[in-house]
Parts: structure tokens; C-alpha cells; sequence
């Protein structure tokens, strides 16, 4: 039987050059199990999203300004790579403030291959095992996180994947934890 996400409500916290299939496949995975999703960014209208860093790929809609954004509106959050996207995340403090308090929440996030800078930013990691894009690595272990080098680690609320390679586990392991996740 497939989870269900069902009345659940999603935050997908991105910018301009967000890796575009590690906004649109996690998202897609989660609406197909029942949940909706909000585009949250830095700024209202739309993000243009990238393939492979810097071609152009889809543009996508912000639902809601992160600095206007509160945890408790929503049941989980996605924090997808790109390398400038996460970047752009862990330089403004809504986004920062708004990634530290959603994982000090409880609740479940995921987050794949660049993603982590914005958690390091926001200073969960430490004490956390979880896995990156290899280049995000040192800083994940400086901060005082584990790395390891797997499709998909868990480590209580968080989620974490290496790159776009791991987007089927990844989804699967998102919708997983985010409807085994109390409301």
C-alpha cells in the first residue's frame, strides 16, 4: 500500500538555480501521494530553475515569500541543491531562521545534494549523519555533521541524498517519512 500524504501540506524552499529536477521530481512524488505543495523563495513571482547549473531549464511560481512563511503552517519541507540556489538561501536570514526552526520542529526535511549549505547555515547538523553532493562534504563535517555516501540516509527528521541520481530512493524515502510523520 502507498503512503499517503493526504491533507499534509509540503514547503519546497528554493531560489533561482535550483537543480530543476530536484524541485520538480520530489514535488511531483509528493502530490502523487496526496499532498499539496507551496513554492516558498526569496521573493515573490517566479524562479528559474537550471539543469546541470547553468542551462536554463522551466520557470516556476513562488506561492509565498519565506520572510512571510511560518512552521507551523506546513508538515515537512524540501530543501532541493543546485549550487547557487542553496547558495542564495544561506545568505538571508528569513531562510535561514526559517530552515533551523522547521528542523528544530521536528518535523521531517529533505534535502539533496548542494541542499545542506542552508543547513549548515542554520546550524542543525551538528551531531546529524547524512550524505551530500560530495563538494558540500567538509562543510557538513566542519559543522559538525557525519557524511556518509549513500543513496539515502535518515537521520531522525532529516532526509538527505548525493545528487539527482538518487531521485527515485530519495522520493521514496521522502514520502515514507513525511506520512509516517505525526500531523
Amino acid at each position: 500500500m502507498t503512503a499517503s500524504l493526504t491533507g499534509r501540506t509540503v514547503a519546497v524552499l528554493a531560489t533561482g538555480g535550483v537543480e530543476e529536477v530536484e524541485l520538480v521530481e520530489p514535488r511531483t512524488a509528493l502530490e502523487q501521494a496526496g499532498a499539496t505543495t507551496r513554492l516558498l523563495s526569496l521573493s515573490p513571482g517566479q524562479i528559474q530553475a537550471m539543469n546541470r547549473d547553468v542551462h536554463p531549464a522551466g520557470r516556476h511560481d513562488v506561492d509565498l515569500v519565506v520572510g512571510d512563511a511560518q512552521v507551523g503552517d506546513f508538515d515537512a519541507l524540501v530543501l532541493p541543491g543546485g549550487t547557487t540556489n542553496p547558495d542564495q538561501l544561506r545568505q538571508d536570514a528569513h531562510a535561514v531562521t526559517f530552515v533551523r526552526d522547521f528542523v528544530s520542529s521536528g518535523k521531517p526535511v529533505g534535502v539533496i545534494c548542494h541542499g545542506p549549505w542552508t543547513l549548515v547555515e542554520a546550524d542543525v547538523v551538528r551531531g546529524r549523519t547524512l550524505t551530500s553532493y560530495p563538494s558540500v562534504r567538509t562543510d557538513i563535517r566542519n559543522a559538525g555533521g557525519t557524511v556518509v555516501d549513500e543513496e539515502v540516509v535518515v537521520d531522525r527528521n532529516l532526509v538527505s541524498s548525493r545528487n539527482p541520481g538518487d531521485l527515485p530512493a530519495f522520493c521514496d524515502k521522502l514520502v515514507e517519512v513525511f506520512a509516517a510523520a505525526s500531523t
